[in-house]
């Protein structure tokens, strides 16, 4: 049924998005054990046949959401840097800022936080999050690469980037907003260096 389209009169206007949302918000308020049909369309003030117009059942509902939180936090994100053409080091020098864009910032945060505490007990929610962490160290790395450091350091300064990200966006209450701006500069000194090229730095990779 999820693949017939009712009148406009029996669907209402609410469509899938707006369960997704709706899903998403008692994941947040409370824990993925609340996300039930039922509790939905109550929370949205229509009747829980009008469900089955758009999922097959709550386990579609579940990985359509998480789908969506992938493609919004990774996928959507990659393709707006990208598409404003910056040179590597600005695009990691942008990103550093993620955390600090407000009240978005402070959803998504809450979003992946409850996501991350479903994905401890769930093997679905738990692939999704692997991938999403894989796709993002991945993408920081090569911005690392492309700056000139090798394979092996940009992953590892790709991981602390991330960790650094994480750390922010979840622990959002911790410092005034001085020391996150002593925070981030401090990061951005630590990571965003330029590789040594000196003799020295490069016997010594020889000799590792």
């Amino acid at each position: 049924m999820a693949g017939t389209e009712p009148t406009q009169g029996a669907r209402g206007q609410f469509g899938p998005n707006d369960w997704i949302a709706g899903a998403r918000k008692l994941l947040v308020a409370k824990s993925i054990d609340a996300v039930r049909v039922e509790a939905i369309a109550k929370e949205m003030g229509v009747t829980k046949g009008s469900f089955y117009w758009h999922f097959k059942d709550r386990d579609d509902l579940l990985k359509r959401m998480l789908m969506a939180w992938r493609d919004e936090a990774t996928e959507q994100i990659i393709f707006r840097f990208e598409s404003r053409g910056l040179l590597a080091r600005d695009l990691l020098k942008d990103l550093l800022g993620l955390p600090f864009h407000g009240a978005a910032a402070q959803q998504a945060a809450a979003t992946e936080l409850a996501i991350r505490a479903w994905a401890r007990r769930d093997e679905m929610a738990r692939a999704v999050v692997n991938e999403v962490d894989a796709k993002r160290l991945s993408y920081v790395a090569q911005c690392f690469s492309a700056i000139g450091f090798g394979i092996a350091e940009a992953r590892a300064r790709a991981f602390a980037f991330y960790g650094y990200e994480l750390s922010e966006a979840l622990l959002s209450d911790q410092g005034t907003q001085a020391q996150k701006a002593e925070r981030r500069a401090f990061i951005e000194r630590l990571l965003l260096g330029a590789p040594d090229f000196s003799p020295e730095a490069a016997d010594g990779a020889g000799k590792a």
